[in-house]
């Protein structure tokens, strides 16, 4: 699995978007693996799909269920796959469980959408995809 911080997995996506276009095949799949509520709720990269690596009430990982609806989404094993979580702690479990199902090409975001805990336990002020001023969107 690759680990790109912010602004590297945003050049990683427009690049292999640029390049696998250019041959005729879908971009890579960017996947939101927060529950959709966060998503929604907190922000998310424009593009970006949802798929939960768990989801309310239960909390609990699948990882088969997950990796069957990457694959739903992603048409192909093959197809480059970028996930994202709220601090890049998610992703890490998802793209093992991505990689054990046969994915060729995972990467992550290190420190995700809103990045580590600063000390007064706040997010988006360390690092992380919106302290990058990345672009995102929110409902």
């Amino acid at each position: 699995m690759k680990h790109l911080s912010p602004k590297e997995a945003w050049a990683w996506l427009q690049a292999e978007r640029t390049r696998l276009e250019a041959a005729g095949q879908d971009g890579p799949l960017f996947v939101d693996v927060r529950m959709e509520i966060e998503s929604l709720y907190v922000g998310r990269p424009p593009g970006v799909e949802n798929i939960p690596w768990y989801e309310y009430p239960d909390l609990t990982p699948e990882p088969q269920r997950f990796a069957a609806a990457v694959e739903a989404e992603a048409g192909s094993k093959a197809r480059p796959v970028l996930l994202i979580c709220r601090s890049g702690k998610r992703t890490l479990d998802a793209g093992q469980a991505l990689e054990a199902a046969g994915f060729v090409e995972v990467a992550h975001v290190v420190h995700g959408f809103e990045g580590d805990l600063n000390d007064a336990f706040k997010r988006s002020s360390l690092n992380g995809w919106r302290h990058d001023d990345l672009p995102w969107e929110q409902m």
